[in-house]
């Protein structure tokens, strides 16, 4: 079952750089997903300097209640909050509340005194006072030495999964008790000295709420969500909108399985407010908020922040300079890659020789635990991204097979 969705294009294919065949062809590259069920079904969107291009849809948001995929769909898009917090907190840092290379215990005590996983086993761990402080810096671009329990690669991992973090959060916990609790856990290394994809982000929304005075989701509908009319966007789905809620799927033997335990997660109001990995919200609400990214930090008339600070998000902070395959202890997502870097709260492309990919060096992107997937080339004035709802991501290589299709399409 495959549609045109209604996001409605606002300039024609051809004025705006594409073959309008070509982009035909996206949906030939995604429709075989949904043909032979590794996916229930997708949305593609595509736009250039702002402007949408080409959208299309495939397939059942809810297979099993026979529900097609919509413009309306609420997909849970997990990671992709991560930038969201990333933006919010910058406007902060604009307005005077903080300084990259503070320390973060400057605001959360707890962290004032880290230690170092250096050797033992998660029942006797040795370990070792940090040498350096984590600086809000280090938050940013998870080079904190914080860790997620989920990733099951190292023994700092074990001891997140010990106490009740996996890959859902500890039930009844708020997010400053969580935060708190993971201060007191070991981290994986020194801070700055490497890269591992964690609950940094998590923590950055912490201080986002110390910093605004405001509950994290209370603060990002105020400065974000509302101006810039994101309407579907939030850390849960209200009643009113569950019939547009995705299902969330898990890879099976004959094809995309149902997740309903997790998937119901997401109608109701969570205790632990998660900036790394909350937040629901549809193709068009996204669309506004890349939008932002491509314009230097201004859409629509508003600005969320500054030119320059904008222009921070894409420097690469990981140590030396290096790339995500140089420095990442982990591979999660796209961690794996040569030629990409991490800037401040999603990745960004410093080779794409190296990274085997046609997008423009400078150009963000990350992804969602359930596969949704996103990037923005301000060179190129190109924003793509793509939604589903299959749990892990990188089960199939659905961010790769967007960036070809895309960028196939151009005259």
């Amino acid at each position: 079952m495959r549609e045109r969705t209604a996001l409605t294009p606002e300039v024609e294919a051809r004025d705006a750089g594409f073959d309008p065949a070509g982009l035909e062809k996206i949906d030939e590259t995604f429709a075989p997903y949904v043909e032979d069920g590794r996916l229930a079904g997708w949305l593609v969107t595509v736009a250039r300097e702002g402007r949408l291009v080409y959208a299309a849809s495939s397939g059942h948001a809810d297979r099993e209640r026979d529900r097609p995929v919509s413009p309306g769909t609420i997909w849970r898009i997990y990671s992709m909050t991560k930038p969201v917090v990333a933006l919010a907190a910058l406007a902060l840092m604009e307005e005077g509340h903080f300084v990259l290379d503070d320390e973060v215990s400057r605001w959360i005590p707890s962290f004032g005194e880290p230690r170092v996983f250096v050797g033992g086993t998660v029942e006797t761990p040795e370990l070792a006072p940090a040498t350096r402080s984590i600086t809000v810096r280090h938050l940013f671009s998870h080079t904190a030495g914080l860790t997620y329990g989920f990733q099951r690669r190292h023994p700092v991992d074990a001891l997140y999964r010990a106490a009740g973090y996996d890959f859902l959060m500890k039930p009844g916990v708020d997010l400053a008790a969580a935060v708190d609790e993971w201060a007191s856990l070991p981290l994986v290394f020194e801070p700055g000295t490497a890269f591992t994809y964690s609950v940094a982000t998590t923590v950055l929304g912490r201080l986002v709420e110390i910093w605004s005075g405001e509950p994290l989701d209370v603060h990002l509908e105020r400065r974000v969500f509302a101006p810039l009319g994101m309407v579907d966007t939030a850390f849960s789905c209200p009643e009113d909108k569950a019939e547009r809620l995705a299902q969330l799927y898990l890879p099976g033997s004959d094809g995309a399985t149902p997740f309903e335990e997790w998937g119901r997660f997401a109608l109701s109001p969570p205790r632990l407010v998660d900036g790394g990995g909350g937040l629901v919200s549809t193709a068009a609400d996204y669309h506004r908020f890349m939008n932002v990214l491509l314009g230097r930090g201004t859409s629509g008339g508003v600005s969320l922040v500054s030119p320059a600070t904008a222009d921070l998000v894409a420097q690469n902070q990981l140590p030396g300079g290096g790339d995500l395959a140089a420095t990442a202890l982990d591979r999660y997502g796209l961690a794996e890659n040569a030629g990409v870097g991490f800037g401040l709260g999603m990745s960004v492309v410093l080779d794409p020789a190296a990274a085997r990919t046609p997008v423009s060096p400078g150009t963000l992107s990350w992804g969602g635990a359930a596969s949704t997937t996103f990037f923005v080339d301000p060179l190129e004035g190109i924003s793509a991204a793509l939604y589903t709802q299959l749990l892990p991501t990188g089960t199939y290589p659905l961010h790769q097979d967007l960036e070809r299709a895309v960028y196939g399409a151009r005259v």
